[in-house]
């Protein structure tokens, strides 16, 4: 954990609470009252604790270390997407919603304890390498590797340096060492493919800098083909989020009028509505949006837009249910803090804190050769299962029992990665259940359409 610059533990108290109440930025418009006996006391009680702990805990403590957890807690303690963010974490958040990185190019997760590569990014330093899907990672310049952020974090660097990375791969007898060379790395967020003549396919993984606009060339390049756009498929399982500004701008593409979004927050700085403007380019062809309890935040606000405006038929499984807006603050020496300042609302009004977007039609099954999930959701931890989590409103109160959980198969979530983060093929799109309901529920659609009366 990143520590924060020494200073005396009393000044530390003054830093640690001016963080905490005082130096969350103009935009909360938040005042607290410097003579406040409350918050007086309660700084003296916190001095007194800290005191005590750094003189008699069995083992020697770092007081930064100790500040740094009590700020954590004290955020994490109001919701669980408000945290104070450490550089590293901070520079990351950053990293993801900026559209691009440097780096080597490829998709990691830990899968039976080792760091393994669910796919490298087309044209990229490993691509271009040879580097392929399923590889193990076992040390990164000469060092052994073990966890997904230290990996990640030995791999990133300035363009143009040199990394070593040394995998193990299945039928090959030794280990294979790649020399690479870092370079910039685009976050790719938005991928299409022709399902068949005149059906597209889009999926949006998240939502960056860059989301709106990649979002327009891959509909430009669908919609001027050689068969007119009679349907599309709007992939947004697994889409965890991201901009808000996008989600907005996103939605805005397919709406020419009408609400989008409003957003209430304690004041009115923080409150607001989103509504459509009227697009250049005319898009009446009908959509399918695919969710499931990966669908979360930004692609929720998408998802909840299109579907309020009956723009949209919306298949799949319940999505996450995380209805509320978040800001970052800039802190002193690389620190963040993450805050949540609103709930938003769909079209309707409805907000799906914690309860979720329903699908018009459940598809629970997500590949061909896969059973059915059981009754209830897909397996998903979802937001009403996280700790502190907000209701929808603030009287709102809902059932506390914790739904059984339901795991997936482990195959289909492998598919589920490659699908996501491997090229995007015609046969991958083929064995995906729910974009081939997707895509006769268009098909139908069209013939029903030109039926005579």
């Amino acid at each position: 954990m990143s520590k924060l610059k020494k200073s005396p533990v009393k000044l530390w108290l003054v830093v640690a609470v001016s963080v905490a109440f005082w130096t969350l930025g103009a935009g909360f418009n938040r005042q607290l009252s410097a003579d406040s006996d409350e918050t007086y006391k309660g700084l003296k009680l916190f001095s007194e604790v800290i005191e005590l702990v750094q003189k008699n805990y069995v083992d020697e403590v770092d007081s930064q270390d100790l500040i740094e957890k009590a700020i954590q807690g004290m955020v994490r303690g109001l919701d669980p997407h408000s945290s104070l963010l450490p550089p590293e974490a901070f520079e990351d958040l950053s990293i993801d919603t900026k559209g691009e990185f440097t780096g080597i190019g490829i998709h990691i997760t830990m899968r039976d304890g080792f760091v393994t590569v669910i796919s490298p990014i087309e044209g990229t330093p490993a691509y271009k390498a040879g580097i392929e899907a399923m590889d193990k990672i076992i040390k990164v310049d000469g060092k052994p590797v073990n966890e997904l952020r230290e990996a990640v974090n030995m791999m990133r660097g300035p363009k143009g340096t040199e990394v070593t990375v040394t995998i193990v791969r299945e039928g090959a007898a030794d280990p294979i060492e790649f020399k690479l060379i870092r370079d910039v790395i685009p976050i790719e967020s938005v991928r299409a493919s022709v399902l068949k003549p005149g059906y597209g396919y889009i999926r949006i993984t998240n939502f960056n800098s860059g989301t709106t606009d990649d979002l327009k060339k891959e509909l430009k390049t669908l919609e001027s083909g050689d068969t007119p756009l009679k349907g599309l498929v709007l992939d947004l399982r697994d889409n965890g989020g991201g901009l808000l500004d996008q989600a907005i701008k996103v939605t805005d593409l397919f709406l020419d009028e009408g609400l989008i979004l409003t957003i209430k927050g304690r004041s009115k700085r923080n409150s607001k509505q989103f509504k459509a403007q009227p697009n250049q380019i005319e898009r009446k062809y009908p959509i399918v949006a695919l969710i499931n309890g990966g669908s979360a935040s930004a692609s929720e606000i998408v998802v909840g837009a299109l579907q309020d405006q009956r723009r949209a038929l919306v298949l799949g499984t319940t999505s996450f249910g995380k209805g509320s807006v978040q800001t970052v603050e800039t802190l002193r020496d690389g620190y963040g803090l993450k805050l949540t300042i609103a709930r938003y609302y769909t079209p309707n009004g409805r907000s799906i804190q914690a309860k979720g977007i329903e699908p018009d039609v459940v598809v629970k099954k997500r590949f061909l050769d896969e059973e059915d999930l059981q009754e209830g959701d897909d397996g998903r931890l979802k937001e009403k299962d996280l700790k502190n989590h907000l209701e929808a409103m603030p009287e709102d109160k809902t059932d506390d029992k914790q739904p059984e959980k339901k795991k997936t198969p482990k195959t289909s979530r492998q598919k589920e990665l490659e699908l996501r983060h491997g090229p995007l093929t015609a046969e991958k799109l083929k064995i995906d259940y729910q974009v081939q309901r997707a895509l006769e529920i268009l098909v139908s659609f069209d013939v029903f359409k030109n039926l005579k009366g």
